[in-house]
């Protein structure tokens, strides 16, 4: 984004002086910030701004950080960091599994949280161009399912809701924006946004997950077809619906 619209960053924190040192930190660097105590005000602050990231603390009294990110996911795809002060490795597993974006353990530095906000924008911003999420695009159909981008919601043909992490929402997005095109390992990699290493790194082993999510018989797949030395190609007919009003 140019300079004359720095993305704007939501801090969600209940501790004012966290909230500070966030605020000024990414001030200085040039980007826009709005800040939320806890989560009534940062529906406020969502409602009022275009907010392009949140960085969300994990544990506040009532309302918790789990609890708002499992909200803003419901609703939206809008990237979140999560910051927290426990090292346990299940809070990070359910935090990503929750549709977090990237996690960030407190005492952080400053340098390097905006380092990794700038990573999550920049994956972000290339996720939107390889989905069509900018083509106003409000679901896609195949064989009877259907993919909500604005809800994330995968509905299967017998009307069951899938659940699918943040990275297979995001493959099978970018799968259903190019039917029949082949996608490379690093344009899905790209796509899925997975970047913290608690997560296997390999594509093949995400693209197995989502295969024995959608396909009928994983192992001869009849969606998500292997191009061997190439990538991956979606085999079925899409339906792009449109958000705009005809």
């Amino acid at each position: 984004m140019s300079n004359d619209n720095p993305p704007h960053v939501l801090v969600v924190d209940d501790d004012p002086a966290i909230r500070t040192l966030i605020e000024e930190y990414l001030r200085d660097n040039d980007l826009r910030v709005t800040a939320a105590s806890n989560g009534k005000e940062m529906t406020a602050a969502l409602t009022e701004h275009a907010i392009d990231l949140i960085i969300l603390d994990l544990r506040m009294p009532g309302e918790d950080g789990m609890q708002i990110a499992r909200r803003i996911r419901d609703q939206s795809s809008l990237p979140i960091i999560v910051v927290s002060g426990r090292l346990d490795e299940a809070d990070r597993v359910m935090a990503l599994e929750l549709g977090a974006d990237d996690y960030v353990t407190k005492p952080f530095s400053p340098r390097e949280l905006l380092a990794r906000i700038r990573t999550v924008l920049r994956r972000s911003a290339a996720t939107q161009v390889l989905t069509g999420r900018q083509l106003d695009v409000r679901a896609y159909r195949f064989a009877g399912w259907e993919l909500n981008i604005g809800t994330r919601k995968l509905i299967s043909p017998a009307g069951v809701r899938i659940d699918l992490t943040n990275g297979e929402f995001s493959l099978l997005s970018a799968f259903l924006a190019a039917p029949g095109r082949i996608l490379s390992r690093e344009q899905l990699l790209e796509a899925s946004r997975l970047y913290d290493d608690v997560f296997d790194r390999s594509i093949d082993v995400q693209i197995l997950r989502l295969r024995r999510k959608i396909e009928e018989n994983p192992s001869t797949p009849q969606f998500i077809k292997t191009e061997r030395g190439a990538g991956y190609t979606f085999a079925a007919a899409v339906e792009k619906l449109s958000s705009v009003a005809l």
